[in-house]
């Protein structure tokens, strides 16, 4: 859990493994969303679910009702193993070599609440994609895994290293194959050694990718080596029994196909909805307009689940949306009518009317503008305007509330962060605008460039800006970063700058999306920046119950953890 921007309330996060959630589970976080929160939940673009404006002292009995339904909060936050995060096609997609959620779980479960984990310099990120579009961004991970086979034996491609915020990195190779059954040794040595090396005194340098750039790959792996010898497990096994979705329908339907818009069916289906590897079985997106539902929707959107997919099994996707999947052929149409009832049948699943986007100044206490309003009336624009980019795929637009980049502008083709400057005494709401980020796949990205700051309120003039730009002189066919990399970025700052001249600034760019008062920054400790208590006695303490911890598992000979506790209270 995390403070807020508005004080005595906090956010809760929920750690989902690669983003699996249930029906059932789905309406336990909503029951618990009523009666601790607001009726509101935030889908993240690391397969989380939050609740905001949560009164600190009722987390223990929240906590105590999510475990009813097998779920955590555990190491969602910190300086921990956060969320393991995987492609949201894993198990259905026909392009995939094999299903990357039993590896993703496996390492959840693994390194959820081991003692070398709880106390490290920051928090590490791991990704799955399972294929090599690299649809889980490993690129700009901790660790990322990209499924290969190799003399018919399945391993991973791993990258190490990558990370975004104010300073963003590209993870590195560090095997192009590492058997399957050296995953998670691999992991706990890395992260061994992460703890072991990592800074301690500058938390703005303590990510993984500070350590790697300091001392090298080369080095890195030679420690990760070295570190093997405290290892718990030198191989592990993973149980990837795959049970095969077969064509059944989930409830009786009626003979008759329910009335529905036809032009608007078809638009949803050709945008969000794809043939899975198992025959006669589809995959369903659901665009969830800045990862934000209230929970009367959810419940009606748990119930449509059961009738017609497998409610055992829904994703929540990077982009901030969910996942249904096994739904017939048949039970397309009514899935359909039921979603358009609740809005929920909104066409252009991750495509350039798509916006990812981070809670920002709604909640958090690092935004510096908004993210979440602004990114509203910019789809708006899309969706009214240039409604033929609907189907466009390969262009993707993300927005961060700051440099921190929760909403992942670094790598997007066209991004945006929250900022400000002054203009004599005032201060005005402003976006940074950063062009030409993206995925190149198999591990490989791409930052985008920061290219001018401009008011917040002139963001939709940039979308349409660049939207005419490459409309009139891209060649047919071409990919906006070619485009960007053709014309250069000198290119798109001239084409920009008048939408930065200050001398034409209106009342309104005073004024931040979503406000009515004139806009002043306000920031301070928040999700990224932690607090740290720093008080001799607890620090005894925290060292005699280390040592108690030690005895414990030598005692149930436990010996790697152990070690770590005694050598925890050293420190």
């Amino acid at each position: 859990m995390y403070g807020q921007r508005q004080q005595g309330v906090q956010m809760i996060r929920i750690k989902l493994p690669f983003g699996k959630v249930s029906a059932k589970q789905l309406l336990r976080i909503a029951d618990i969303s009523d009666e601790y929160s607001n009726g509101n939940l935030h889908l993240t673009t690391r397969q989380d679910i939050q609740i905001h404006h949560v009164s600190l002292d009722r987390t223990p009995e929240l906590w105590a009702k999510l475990e009813q339904d097998d779920m955590t909060l555990r190491e969602a936050c910190g300086n921990t193993v956060r969320n393991v995060t995987a492609s949201a096609e894993a198990g259905i997609d026909p392009n995939e070599l094999f299903d990357v959620s039993p590896y993703a779980n496996a390492v959840f479960e693994y390194f959820l609440r081991k003692p070398f984990g709880q106390e490290l310099g920051r928090k590490i990120k791991i990704a799955f994609s399972n294929n090599d579009k690299d649809t889980a961004v490993t690129y700009i991970h901790d660790f990322g895994f990209i499924p290969k086979i190799k003399n018919e034996k399945r391993g991973f491609k791993v990258l190490v290293g990558g990370g975004l915020g104010a300073q963003p990195f590209l993870a590195q190779t560090a095997f192009e194959f590492l058997s399957e059954e050296k995953l998670i040794p691999f992991l706990e040595s890395s992260i061994r050694v992460f703890d072991r090396y990592g800074e301690r005194a500058s938390r703005h340098k303590a990510r993984i990718k500070y350590l790697i750039n300091k001392i090298g790959i080369e080095e890195f792996l030679k420690l990760i080596k070295e570190e093997e010898k405290a290892t718990l497990v030198k191989e592990f096994r993973i149980d990837v029994s795959e049970k095969e979705s077969t064509l059944q329908f989930k409830t009786q339907l009626p003979n008759v196909i329910p009335s529905i818009n036809n032009t608007a069916y078809d638009f949803w289906f050709n945008t969000n909805v794809f043939k899975q590897k198992q025959s006669g079985l589809f995959g369903v997106y659901i665009k969830v307009q800045l990862g934000n539902i209230s929970t009367t929707i959810t419940r009606e959107l748990a119930r449509i689940a059961k009738l017609y997919s497998n409610a055992s099994d829904i994703r929540i996707t990077i982009n901030q949306g969910f996942l249904l999947r096994d739904v017939s052929t048949e039970e397309l149409p009514f899935l359909f009518k039921e979603l358009a009832t609740l809005n929920l049948a909104t066409p252009g699943f991750d495509s350039v009317g798509d916006i990812t986007a981070c809670p920002g100044t709604d909640t958090c206490n690092l935004a510096i503008s908004n993210s979440t309003n602004i990114s509203v009336e910019l789809e708006k624009v899309i969706y009214a305007e240039y409604p033929e980019l609907i189907y466009n795929h390969d262009i993707k637009i993300k927005i961060s509330g700051c440099m921190n980049a929760c909403g992942q502008h670094s790598l997007a083709q066209i991004g945006f962060h929250g900022s400000s400057f002054k203009v004599g005494t005032n201060v005005i709401p402003a976006l940074q605008v950063l062009l030409g980020g993206g995925t190149l796949g198999n591990g490989k990205g791409r930052i985008s460039d920061k290219v001018i700051k401009v008011a917040s309120k002139r963001g939709p003039d940039v979308l349409r800006k660049l939207f005419d730009d490459f409309e009139k002189n891209a060649v047919e066919g071409e990919y906006f970063n070619s485009y960007y990399d053709k014309q250069g970025k000198d290119y798109f700052y001239q084409l920009l700058k008048p939408l930065a001249d200050n001398s034409t600034l209106k009342e309104t760019d005073f004024i931040d999306w979503g406000s009515e008062e004139k806009f002043q920054t306000a920031i301070g400790v928040g999700e990224c920046a932690g607090v740290v208590i720093d008080l001799v006695q607890t620090l005894f303490f925290e060292a005699e119950e280390k040592l108690e911890l030690s005895a414990e598992a030598f005692g149930n000979e436990q010996f790697g953890d152990s070690i770590y506790y005694t050598y925890a209270a050293f420190i």
